[in-house]
């Protein structure tokens, strides 16, 4: 994890221009509203991997309220510029720093493939949701398209391209059932497993609105080749 702590502590400063153009923006905005659709709006939010603040902005719109924590000092540094009302905090989601049944949602986005020990993010999160309270993620899926990704990352970080994401982090990318079963294996009930993506911003402009045009049909008739994986759940009441 100091490899991506690393990383993202040197992009900080191009991270939110990297969701910021066309591409960028619609692709970030595709997830973040798959995700919202899975959180109780006007509730207590804890954002795992929060990054700059992007995804809190979003659900503080929604009415509620949010705490974000993520591993990157320039993150967070970022993310309390962006939003000034939240409690934002330098740390881990393997060792969540707050008390039992606290938050009403948990979510992550695109930052669980990154967890060394999710089993222990996921026992953590159950921990400090409170009984009936939701998580939602949005990670990695495995497919035919993604196991080129690693590759070209590897390629990309020897030659030093200085993108965000664009290093070899050991990622993991997960099957439905491989993630709905560890979830189920926390205690989590009403598990919801979906495929989310098939439009990635780094993909060239033609390309990407060819994806973008056939996204919907991908997600709901052929979800194996879209390469993110939404999953929902609730702590039992």
């Amino acid at each position: 994890m100091k490899k991506v702590q690393r990383h993202y502590d040197e992009v900080a400063e191009v991270y939110d221009r990297h969701y910021a153009n066309d591409r960028g923006r619609v692709y970030y905005d595709h997830v973040c509203d798959l995700v919202l659709e899975d959180l109780p709006a006007g509730g207590m939010l804890l954002d795992l991997g929060c990054g700059t603040g992007l995804f809190m902005v979003r659900y503080l719109a929604s009415g509620g309220d949010a705490v974000g924590l993520d591993i990157s000092r320039g993150m967070i540094a970022r993310a309390r510029q962006r939003c000034p009302a939240c409690t934002v905090s330098v740390g881990t989601a393997e060792q969540i720093p707050f008390r039992d049944a606290a938050f009403d949602a948990v979510a992550s986005i695109l930052a669980f493939s990154y967890l060394q020990r999710p089993e222990a993010m996921l026992a953590e999160s159950f921990r400090v949701l409170k009984p009936g309270g939701t998580i939602a993620v949005c990670t990695l899926g495995r497919n035919v398209l993604t196991v080129l990704v690693p590759v070209i990352y590897r390629i990309g970080e020897k030659v030093r391209i200085r993108r965000v994401g664009m290093a070899d982090f050991g990622e993991h990318y997960y099957g439905d059932d491989e993630i709905a079963a560890l979830f189920a294996s926390i205690g989590f009930e009403d598990i919801r497993v979906r495929r989310c993506s098939f439009a990635h911003q780094d993909l060239h402009e033609a390309m990407f609105s060819l994806a973008r045009k056939v996204e919907p049909f991908v997600e709901q008739r052929l979800p194996r080749l879209a390469y993110n994986i939404c999953v929902s759940a609730k702590k039992p009441d």
